[in-house]
């Protein structure tokens, strides 16, 4: 491999690294089928120095049940965060949830690094974490 062969090869690992270092995702997994939770709306807002929130994009789960970015139309800076997640939408065996919206309000602190924040879903329960 030649010198400028292996720059550019390393180049574009550095370049692809940051543009997923920086960033919002989530996943829904269905604890009940095993299988991530597809086709879910999920909207992600910034709270303002007011304290109301504002919409900054929009993105359905994939088949399963990801969302990698929501976007280059934002840059991710520090303050509070919060996804929700339509459940109506969730199609689970054709039945109402019992939690229709499902919102997660966190903090982002490094505005450098990615936050990955999963949502983990049962018929009558879900939690969360920071995933990686």
């Amino acid at each position: 491999m030649s010198r400028l062969s292996m720059l550019l090869t390393v180049s574009l690992l550095i370049s692809s690294f940051s543009a997923f270092a920086e960033g919002i995702s989530t996943h829904v997994l269905d604890l009940a089928s095993g299988l991530g939770g597809r086709n879910i709306p999920v909207v992600l807002e910034v709270q303002n120095d007011k304290g109301s929130w504002k919409q900054l994009a929009k993105g359905i789960t994939d088949d399963n049940g990801r969302i990698k970015s929501f976007g280059d139309s934002f840059k991710v800076r520090t303050g509070k965060y919060k996804l929700t997640f339509d459940m109506m939408k969730y199609s689970n065996g054709g039945a109402n949830p019992f939690f229709p919206e499902i919102s997660v309000v966190f903090n982002v602190s490094d505005k450098s690094l990615h936050y990955h924040v999963p949502v983990v879903v049962s018929p009558y329960g879900y939690s969360t974490y920071r995933g990686n």
